[in-house]
């Protein structure tokens, strides 16, 4: 270990740079989500159990955003290796016209359908109908956050990790302030409850997009080709569905994977608890997860440089390693600090700041220690399967790795204690752990091999 991190002070300083704006993004997006359950939950446990409820098929649509995101993202950092410009929006543009067409698809469905949708995903008819007027909404966001993360992407790919930092935190601010003016009535505004949480959403998602097409447009270190951004070409096409759709593919089933998770908690006797429960835990695991979301992403970029740059497979090979190392460390750091914070901030504060109490705060403790300790093992998942695998054109074997725990352990063992044996929460979240405990070493064996790395910017017969 102390050999692969022997490393000049520039490296971690570059590594620092790309690192620590798209740890605050991260921060700023999941306490977005922390922001609008704290609100929601203001009104009732139940309001708050119906917006996790109708956030189960958004999270597919977020999984899916994530997914052209980190698709195009493969493409743009060779690109940006070799520094060509003209193909960087070649590939945006594919994306733009997937990505749109599949969020616009959903959206529709969502909005005709949301109570029929809603109850698939729960036994509790109320939470559909309290539900429903937020999944109206909400889909539609997504066609304008899906344009601002491919943009997103771009920026990061091509170093400049800053840009999502700062458009995501105007969005917070502007989603926040519309949630208390619509959620509550507030300043003259109507109180519509959980639809006005969904028409905040709508209102930030779209000064999102009118930012990212501004910058887009007057950008010098990026220039947008329009030309090749509307007419990408069939060469193009062909490579982005090539590379990108494992990992899009990968992210739906891996969000269907966790909105499976979700229904089988709502499926549960106690199932009011374990959503209201899980939706604090899971915003509140998700901010620990920040730095170690920043450290994968940061690791694609400069994996991907330095394939694109034409650097030799063992140097990429001790350059992955390098950065896995850097993710434990920072895991262990992590997830020490989170199980301090159990009994001395979560349970006497936090839990009931969100109301909650009893069992519903024993199952958020259950969640919150097992969470807390999987740390250091999500993130070397993260960093092995976003950073190392997908950035190094390894997309299939990336995608089975990070599904097959999924579905194949983690869901049916929680479904097992959880709805068939009826076991207490702390088997319920100790099955939901499991993923990452299988994850982890299937990805060392594949890292290891050194069979992952590839140039996917070459032509079929040059690779």
């Amino acid at each position: 270990m102390i050999r692969e991190l022997k490393r000049p002070r520039t490296f971690y300083e570059r590594l620092f740079r790309l690192t620590a704006p798209i740890a605050l993004q991260n921060l700023i997006t999941f306490s977005l989500g922390l922001i609008d359950t704290f609100m929601v939950s203001r009104l009732s446990n139940e309001a708050m159990a119906a917006v996790t409820t109708a956030n189960v098929p958004v999270f597919l649509l977020i999984s899916i955003v994530f997914g052209v995101q980190s698709g195009v993202g493969i493409l743009i950092s060779q690109y940006w290796g070799k520094k060509d410009m003209e193909n960087i929006s070649r590939a945006m543009g594919v994306a733009a016209y997937l990505g749109v067409g599949i969020a616009v698809v959903i959206g529709v469905v969502l909005y005709r359908w949301p109570v029929a949708i809603m109850d698939l995903l729960s036994n509790n008819h109320d939470l559909s109908v309290l539900g429903a007027p937020y999944l109206r909404l909400i889909g539609f966001s997504y066609v304008f956050n899906m344009l601002s993360s491919i943009y997103v992407s771009a920026q990061r790919s091509v170093e400049n990790s800053a840009f999502g930092m700062k458009l995501f935190g105007m969005s917070t601010v502007i989603n926040t302030g519309m949630n208390y003016l619509l959620i509550f009535g507030k300043c003259g505004f109507p109180m519509l409850g959980v639809e006005g949480a969904a028409i905040a959403t709508l209102l930030s998602r779209v000064a999102e997009f009118v930012v990212c097409l501004f910058c887009a447009l007057r950008s010098r270190t990026m220039p947008l080709h329009l030309e090749a951004f509307f007419r990408p070409g069939w060469e193009m096409l062909r490579r982005f569905v090539k590379y990108s759709s494992p990992v899009l593919c990968n992210e739906l089933l891996w969000g269907l994977g966790n909105s499976m998770l979700t229904v089988i908690l709502g499926y549960t006797v106690n199932s009011v608890e374990y959503l209201a429960a899980n939706a604090v835990m899971g915003n509140l695991n998700r901010l620990f997860l920040v730095v170690c979301f920043g450290l994968g992403a940061a690791t694609a970029v400069m994996v991907g440089k330095a394939i694109g740059e034409g650097q030799s497979h063992r140097e990429v090979l001790e350059l992955s390693h390098t950065l896995l190392w850097v993710t434990i460390l920072v895991g262990v750091v992590l997830a020490v600090f989170a199980l301090a914070l159990v009994p001395l901030l979560f349970q006497p504060v936090v839990f009931p700041l969100f109301k909650l109490y009893d069992e519903t705060a024993r199952i958020a403790t259950a969640l919150a220690v097992t969470g807390f300790a999987s740390i250091p093992l999500h993130a070397y998942a993260i960093t092995a399967v976003t950073g190392v695998l997908r950035s190094g054109g390894d997309v299939f074997c990336s995608a089975v790795l990070d599904i097959a725990p999924q579905w194949l352990a983690a869901l049916p063992l929680t479904a097992l204690f959880a709805l068939v044996l009826g076991s207490s929460y702390w088997w319920v979240a100790a099955a939901i752990q499991a993923e990452s405990l299988i994850k982890c070493p299937l990805c060392f064996l594949r890292i290891r091999r050194g069979k992952w790395i590839h140039d996917v910017t070459l032509p079929e017969g040059e690779k």
